[in-house]
C-alpha cells in the first residue's frame, strides 16, 4: 500500500533526517542541493514568503522516496501566480525525487497533489535530467496521474564525465593540443613568478568528527572574488554579494558538517591567487563559484587551478564534475558533455492566471519557431 505524508513545517523535518539521509545515499547522481541540510539553510534565508510541501512516500509503512516542494508567488504583469516547484532556485543544474524508486515516488506525490486542496496555479518541475538519470520518470508520472503537462528545454549544463576515462591522462589527451599548450604556458608563466601550490579541502563531516569549516580558506575565496571581475558583477550571485553572502557562509558551515564541502585553492608563494568553491556528494562534484586575483596574477591562474582540480578528482575517484549552467563558451575546453535539463509544467484548469501564462508561453514558442524559420530561409 502506497501512502503519502506531507510536512509543511521545516522544523518537523529533523525527525526524518535519518530516513532522508538514507534515501539520499540511494539517489542516482544525488547532489548536496537535495540534502536536508541544504534545504534547511535555504529555508532559513529564503523561506519566509514561501510554503513548504515536503512529501514522504511510503510503501507498506516504509519510506521509499521524498519529493521536496514549495509554493512560491511570482509577480507577473497581469497578476500574481502561485507556483508549486522544487526548492532549488537555480543553485544547481539538476533536481528530482530523493530515493532509489522515483518511478513509484513521483506518481504517488503527484496523485497526492491532485487530490489535496490546491494552493497553487502552476505545478512546475524544472531542472529535470530527462535524458539522463530521470529516465522519463517525470513524464510518465504526469501521464499516470492524467495531469496534462507541457515539456520544454530549460537550462544547459557543462559536464565532465570523469567515469568515461581511464584516469587523468586519458581525459587530458582528449583535450585539444592547443588548449593543453595554453594551460602549460600559463603554468610556466605563473611558475616564473613564484612557487605554485595546489591545495584541496574536503572534510568528512561531523559523523567522523571532521567538520572544521576552515573559515580561513573560505575567507581566502572571498578575498579573491573581491579582487576579481566578480567584485563588479551586478547579478547578485557572487560569493561577496551582500544579498547572498550570509546564505553562502551558512551553507559553508553546514556543508562542512555534512561532509559535502570541497574548497580548492591555488597558491603562489603561499598566497592564494585562485579559488574553486564546490560541493561534492558521492562522487558528484558541483562547481559553485570560481575566480582568480587579477591584481596578483595573470588570467591563466584559473586554468591552472582547474586542471589541477580535475586531475585530483580522478585521483579521488569522482565520477562527475558539473561545471554548472551558463558561460558555456569559456567551459568548452574542459567539458565532455553538454546536458540539458527540462521543465515540466501542469497548468491548473481552475486558475485563470495559469491559463494566461500557458497562452503567453504558447505565443512565445510560436514566435521563436517563426523567427528560426525566417533565419533559416534567409540563410
Amino acid at each position: 500500500m502506497i501512502t503519502v505524508h506531507e510536512i509543511n513545517d521545516v522544523r518537523e523535518l529533523d525527525a526524518s533526517r535519518a530516513v532522508w539521509n538514507a534515501l539520499l545515499s540511494q539517489t542516482a547522481a544525488a547532489s548536496f542541493f537535495q540534502s536536508l541540510d541544504w534545504l534547511q539553510v535555504y529555508w532559513r534565508h529564503f523561506g519566509a514568503d514561501k510554503r513548504l510541501r515536503v512529501l514522504i512516500v511510503r510503501a507498506n509503512g516504509k519510506a521509499i522516496g521524498i519529493v521536496p516542494l514549495m509554493v512560491r508567488s511570482q509577480r507577473r504583469r497581469l497578476g500574481t501566480v502561485r507556483v508549486l516547484t522544487y526548492p532549488l532556485d537555480d543553485w544547481g543544474s539538476f533536481y528530482g525525487p530523493i530515493g532509489a524508486l522515483p518511478a513509484i515516488t513521483l506518481p504517488a506525490a503527484l496523485d497526492h497533489l491532485h487530490r489535496t486542496e490546491r494552493d497553487w496555479d502552476l505545478l512546475e518541475l524544472p531542472w529535470v535530467d530527462a535524458l539522463g538519470n530521470d529516465g522519463g520518470c517525470t513524464l510518465r508520472a504526469f501521464q499516470q496521474t492524467k495531469m496534462p503537462v507541457s515539456v520544454e528545454a530549460w537550462q544547459t549544463a557543462a559536464i565532465i564525465n570523469l567515469a568515461a576515462f581511464n584516469g587523468w591522462r586519458g581525459y587530458w589527451a582528449s583535450r585539444t593540443s592547443r588548449w593543453r599548450n595554453n594551460v602549460r604556458r600559463s603554468e610556466k608563466k605563473l611558475g616564473d613568478s613564484g612557487r605554485i601550490t595546489y591545495v584541496r579541502y574536503r572534510p568528512h563531516g561531523a559523523v567522523q568528527d571532521d567538520a572544521d569549516p576552515r573559515w580561513d580558506w573560505y575567507d581566502a575565496c572571498e578575498r579573491i572574488a573581491q579582487a576579481s571581475w566578480q567584485a563588479h558583477s551586478s547579478t547578485g550571485t557572487t560569493l561577496t554579494h551582500q544579498s547572498i553572502r550570509p546564505f553562502l557562509r551558512d551553507c559553508h558551515r553546514v556543508a562542512a558538517e555534512a561532509g559535502a564541502l570541497d574548497v580548492n585553492l591555488l597558491l603562489l608563494d603561499g598566497r592564494p591567487v585562485a579559488f574553486n568553491y564546490a560541493y561534492q556528494l558521492g562522487g558528484y562534484v558541483f562547481g559553485l563559484r570560481t575566480g582568480f586575483d587579477s591584481q596578483a596574477t595573470s588570467e591563466g591562474a584559473g586554468s591552472v587551478l582547474q586542471a589541477r582540480m580535475i586531475e585530483d578528482c580522478f585521483t579521488r575517484g569522482d565520477r562527475t564534475y558539473d561545471l554548472g549552467t551558463g558561460y558555456l563558451e569559456c567551459k568548452r575546453y574542459w567539458l565532455t558533455d553538454v546536458r540539458s535539463s527540462y521543465r515540466y509544467t501542469h497548468f491548473s484548469a481552475a486558475a485563470p492566471w495559469a491559463q494566461l501564462v500557458r497562452a503567453k508561453r504558447g505565443v512565445q514558442r510560436w514566435l521563436g519557431k517563426r523567427k528560426r524559420r525566417l533565419v533559416g530561409d534567409a540563410n
